[in-house]
């Protein structure tokens, strides 16, 4: 029997993992077993071992997809030029929300959100999550810096801090989006203003 090329050994893990995806968006992590997700495949169990020895590293797998999505927004916005300013930013991000949810066959926002609770019972899955919102958190500083420089923050303003406003309000937009509605960009930026027009004034 002919060894596989790299090429489609890859072609094969990707498969087995979207299979899972559309498990896990289905389901959940822990409504979904193995032989769900072999099912999905089509493929012999002995294969589908072949590139994944566990639903827990399908798990590990899958949650970071769904976080390096995310950051790989907000890098690509800092390499833009000229800098998008927070409206745009903001924008951009329920754009990327948008997208998340709207494949045929699975939803990469609901697996960030299963992510979330699997990472209060593993140790692996929180440092993956930790580190992962850390190097946002990180990125957006960075962009906030930008942002105070072309003027759009107050000049006492602290990126830092308003770095870590953006990451509090990533996990509240996904929530949003799938137990109550979706955030128009409008709604969303203009009750920024106005929380951050009330706490100046305070």
């Amino acid at each position: 029997m002919p060894r596989l090329s790299t090429e489609r050994r890859d072609q094969r893990r990707r498969h087995v993992l979207v299979s899972a995806w559309s498990c896990f968006s289905r389901d959940g992590f822990h409504a979904t077993s193995m032989d769900d997700i072999i099912a999905a495949t089509g493929m012999s169990s002995s294969a589908v071992y072949r590139y994944f020895r566990s639903k827990d590293e399908l798990i590990e797998a899958s949650a970071e997809e769904a976080l390096t999505l995310l950051s790989g927004f907000v890098a690509r916005t800092l390499d833009t030029e000229p800098t998008p300013g927070p409206a745009e930013v903001l924008a951009g991000l329920l754009g990327e929300l948008a997208n998340r949810t709207a494949g045929p066959d699975y939803d990469l926002s609901k697996i960030a959100m299963h992510s979330w609770s699997e990472a209060l019972r593993r140790s692996d899955v929180a440092k993956q999550t930790n580190a992962f919102y850390r190097g946002v958190h990180g990125h957006l500083t960075a962009l906030a810096v930008r942002w105070k420089a072309a003027g759009h923050l107050l000049a006492d303003a602290a990126p830092e801090d308003v770095a870590t406003v953006l990451v509090a309000l990533m996990p509240g937009l996904v929530v949003n989006q799938h137990l109550l509605d979706p955030v128009p960009a409008e709604q969303l930026i203009a009750g920024l203003a106005a929380l951050g027009a009330a706490a100046g004034a305070g």
